[in-house]
């Protein structure tokens, strides 16, 4: 069914109203040329099987956390893929009304059949909107930044009730949760050398410039945790875990935080 256009709001880092038309059934839109997949990792499988037979022509661009995105879609369908990641967030008060809170870069990549020109003309129009993006020859560096500063800051966030505050860089007291974290991190910096990819940022480095924002942000597994929702722990902690395996890298830190996560999940569903 298709449904009639509604006007949706954002509010907070930049304010504007925009016209959406949207409908329940692919086959009620018309044939695009990109087609951008921007879910909750744990919905994709479902999604990917609804898009199966359709827009053969179109280019996908996954953006979700983790790794292994792109493959899951492309499973599904002889797409063109683009593979990126976000730290773009907001808060949804409405339907219609969205808080931006995050006014970061998404980070665009080549996939299957596709190229880092292809990746940079999507972020152009990405940024034409007003919006922050960028393309890259190879995602890799800044994908594997993102994949270990998400496994620990959604897991440890999750797991204590806190927000991403000045508690996750904390190292003066023996007890306090900066060690956890750069010890996790240290962990997936391990896995990523391993796997022979060259870290775009530092994740301690990102950890800590995040935490001097000034105000607290609630990572999403922490949100789903008090929703009592499943997480998307096993795309972004079990890609890590699952990649670490493969490589023979130990990663006892991860697989606790996976394990509890899990249990979490086991306690309220």
């Amino acid at each position: 069914m298709r449904l009639p256009s509604r006007a949706c709001a954002s509010s907070g880092r930049a304010d504007f109203t925009g016209h959406l038309q949207a409908a329940t059934s692919l086959a009620e839109l018309p044939e695009p040329e990109l087609v951008i997949v921007a879910c909750k990792s744990i919905d994709l499988e479902s999604i990917a099987h609804r898009l199966e037979g359709h827009w053969p022509g179109a280019m996908l661009m996954t953006v979700q956390n983790g790794i292994g995105a792109d493959e899951l879609i492309g499973a599904h369908g002889d797409w063109r893929l683009l593979t990126s990641v976000t730290f773009m967030s907001g808060t949804r008060h409405e339907d219609t009304h969205v808080q931006y809170v995050l006014d970061t870069a998404t980070w665009i990549g080549p996939s299957r059949g596709t190229t880092g020109d292809d990746a940079r003309a999507v972020a152009a129009l990405i940024v034409s909107s007003g919006l922050k993006a960028e393309g890259f020859d190879d995602l890799r560096p800044a994908q594997w930044s993102k994949l270990i500063f998400n496994a620990t800051v959604n897991t440890v966030a999750a797991l204590t009730g806190l927000p991403h505050d000045p508690h996750f860089a904390a190292l003066d007291a023996r007890t306090d949760l900066g060690h956890l974290v750069r010890g996790l991190m240290d962990e997936g910096k391990a896995v990523a050398h391993a796997a022979g990819v060259t870290l775009g940022e530092d994740p301690w480095e990102m950890n800590v410039h995040a935490t001097q924002r000034g105000s607290a942000h609630y990572p999403s597994m922490l949100e789903d945790v008090d929703a009592h929702r499943r997480t998307e722990v096993d795309m972004i902690t079990g890609s890590l875990v699952r990649e670490a395996h493969r490589l023979g890298v130990l990663v006892p830190l991860h697989e606790t935080m996976e394990r509890l996560i899990k249990a979490k999940e086991e306690s309220f569903l």
